[in-house]
């Protein structure tokens, strides 16, 4: 989750995603033997372009979601996922956001936002997973 220094937070909006649950936080995977702080670091860089972060903090605990039926072809037979969330503030300009410097965008659009919006912007099946990471992270906002 990306921190703006006014305490507002960065949302983007998938690519080909229909309204009105459209809008997340960057998310992705981790390699095989990467640290989670440079899997993330390292997926914000490659979704939005951004590498001027401090750190804020991180879930100790793991975050898990289940896909629903109709998103299952989508996601190569897994069940859900389980992440660990990092908060970071932004300490860059924002022409450092570049939604298109990886290859194919994963968002279209991007904008600051409250961080207390989170849990109705994202598709439902991710409801309760943000709404953790709200709580988890609301000192900094």
């Amino acid at each position: 989750m990306l921190f703006h220094a006014d305490g507002r937070v960065w949302y983007g909006r998938r690519a080909g995603a229909a309204p009105p649950h459209n809008w997340q936080f960057p998310q992705g995977g981790v390699d095989d033997g990467e640290d989670l702080f440079d899997a993330a670091r390292r997926e914000l860089r490659e979704e939005t372009g951004v590498r001027s972060v401090s750190l804020l903090g991180r879930t100790e605990e793991w975050v898990a979601y289940d896909f629903p039926p109709e998103a299952a072809p989508n996601r190569k037979g897994w069940k859900g996922q389980k992440q660990i969330w990092f908060a970071l503030r932004f300490g860059g300009d924002e022409r450092e956001i570049d939604l298109e410097g990886h290859g194919v965008a994963e968002f279209d659009a991007w904008r600051w936002g409250r961080l207390a919006e989170a849990p109705e912007l994202v598709v439902p099946f991710k409801r309760s997973a943000y709404e953790h990471v709200v709580r988890a992270f609301s000192q900094f906002s």
